[in-house]
């Protein structure tokens, strides 16, 4: 495993272990339109031998009109179970460039009652590149029962937001792009609105890695400590739509942090009301 978190395996540590009973392999991958890449062509393309593929839209809430809202327990069991995945299972989730989706899908997992699921350093990317065993032929699947003991405190609702947001009982660590949440730059979607929740400190999520591996200990809490980010006190995440919020999860519990929570709803939610306090780069609220 990667030495400096507990969340983290390196690709030495998977390689020795596939094909071993009570492993699953899962590509978590999901890109933004700006990527320019296709989650699941890339996978039917060539995959970690054995590992199945999780379709971050799919996985989500069906009757939310948010993008990417954790599904109901039910849901997630079923739509998982599908997949081969037991609860009893050693997890191991991936992503193309390493730390961006697949950290959604081990946040997932965790709250949905399994702790021995990690996020494979480096990404599939970097697998590639290293010449480790890929493959394009499609993983068998024995459907299983996934038993759901699901921790519904570590979500964030919107009206927990507003309370959090007025008065400032936790922090909100944001892992959106600098332009985004200085509002410099549009949302990808339409009809939200630019800016920042006011208060937040902004956690670009690709600044968590380097070359797709997670960067050591001392370099994270760095990281958080000049974002402004309090490690004795309580801390939301949030994003776009709540997938990469996961990572800055995973970053904060392994540097000890344990009263870290996910707003689900992220900035899609927050961006796209219109009686939400929003804040730009400057500090001035922004127009509707």
């Amino acid at each position: 495993m990667a030495a400096d978190s507990p969340f983290v395996v390196d690709p030495d540590w998977l390689q020795q272990r596939l094909g071993q009973p009570g492993l699953s392999v899962v590509d978590a991958s999901w890109y933004l339109p700006a990527h320019k890449r296709g989650a699941r062509g890339e996978y039917d393309a060539a995959h970690i031998p054995g590992a199945v593929f999780l379709d971050q839209d799919a996985v989500s809430d069906p009757e939310s009109e948010l993008p990417h809202t954790l599904p109901s327990p039910r849901h997630f069991s079923r739509f998982v179970g599908t997949l081969g995945i037991s609860a009893d299972d050693t997890i191991v989730v991936y992503d193309g460039p390493g730390f961006f989706s697949a950290p959604r899908a081990w946040w997932m997992f965790r709250i949905m009652g399994v702790y021995q699921v990690y996020v494979l350093d480096g990404g599939f990317d970097n697998w590639k590149a290293e010449g480790r065993p890929v493959t394009a032929e499609p993983t068998k699947i024995a459907p299983c029962i996934f038993h759901a003991q699901f921790d519904e405190s570590r979500v964030v609702s919107l009206a927990e937001m507003r309370r959090i947001v007025e008065n400032r009982e936790s922090q909100i660590a944001d892992a959106r792009g600098p332009g985004r949440f200085a509002g410099t730059e549009p949302e990808p979607r339409a009809g939200i609105r630019s800016g920042h929740m006011p208060g937040a400190s902004n956690i670009p999520v690709t600044a968590l890695s380097r070359d797709g591996k997670l960067l050591p200990v001392p370099e994270l809490r760095e990281l958080f400590e000049n974002a402004g980010i309090d490690l004795a006190r309580p801390v939301v995440t949030s994003c776009g739509s709540g997938v990469t919020a996961a990572a800055l999860t995973l970053a904060l519990e392994t540097l000890g942090h344990g009263d870290s929570r996910l707003y689900d709803g992220s900035w899609t939610e927050w961006g796209g009301l219109t009686d939400t306090p929003v804040e730009t780069g400057n500090g001035e609220p922004a127009k509707p």
